[in-house]
């Protein structure tokens, strides 16, 4: 099994470490903070699992390049039922739904994580991709493709690993690195906050009670009277 703290710790030391080697960033890193095509739904997807918008947006480009007719879990189009692992998700309504389906109910399932450090970020990224790279003691290209920490190596297919390979996508550090040159909101303090819940019922105030002989309205005679008998039966006790 997977020491994920060492894992963790090891992401940490290279995105400290980390320097950008391809010139293709900044071009993709403009597409996934859009302001007005991409990061509304990124967010939207964020406001209903609590998953930060970056860590979306890097999945989907290297899920499907950012094609917003593949599914945010393996690629497939969402509007059918998935023949890819995850297999046998879908259909779905919208990228949206799948994104959230993804997220929520398909392993590592990330909308459940709390560490949103960048070593927990890139951690469940890695995990969202696969453990067959850390377990060969190997940085991972789903990570680090595209950067000074990955050198060569791949999944050529479902467990079929060749170490001559170079990745040819981007991987996700060195995407979030130029996003973050892109966009300051983006970061990595790992307090995120979780998805907001459904807001506390209010509760009206209580109304005034209605003046009767048991309760006069104050001022009034029936509230003079009150007075006067309760001197008398308090003096008689």
């Amino acid at each position: 099994m997977t020491d994920l703290v060492a894992l963790k710790a090891a992401n940490e030391r290279r995105w400290a470490a980390a320097k950008i080697t391809r010139i293709s960033f900044e071009k993709v890193a403009a597409r996934l903070v859009d302001p007005a095509k991409a990061k509304p739904r990124y967010q939207a997807v964020e406001a209903k699992t609590g998953v930060p918008w970056a860590f979306i947006a890097v999945a989907h480009e290297r899920e499907s390049s950012q094609d917003w007719g593949g599914s945010l879990a393996q690629g497939d189009p969402w509007n059918q039922v998935s023949t890819h692992v995850p297999a046998g998700r879908g259909p779905f309504k919208s990228w949206e739904e799948a994104a959230i389906d993804a997220l929520v109910n398909c392993a590592p399932r990330a909308a459940r994580n709390k560490d949103w450090s960048i070593g927990g970020t890139l951690t469940m990224l890695e995990q969202y991709n696969g453990l067959g790279y850390a377990n060969k003691g190997r940085p991972s290209p789903y990570i680090w493709a595209g950067t000074d920490q990955y050198v060569s190596g791949k999944y050529v297919r479902d467990g079929v690993y060749d170490p001559n390979v170079v990745d040819q996508q981007l991987g996700c550090a060195g995407l979030l690195l130029a996003m973050m040159k892109l966009d300051p909101s983006i970061s990595f303090d790992g307090d995120h906050a979780p998805a907001p819940s459904a807001p506390a019922p209010t509760v009206p105030p209580p109304k005034p009670s209605t003046p009767s002989v048991t309760n006069p309205a104050p001022g009034s005679l029936g509230a003079f009277i009150a007075t006067i008998l309760a001197a008398i039966f308090g003096k008689s006790k």
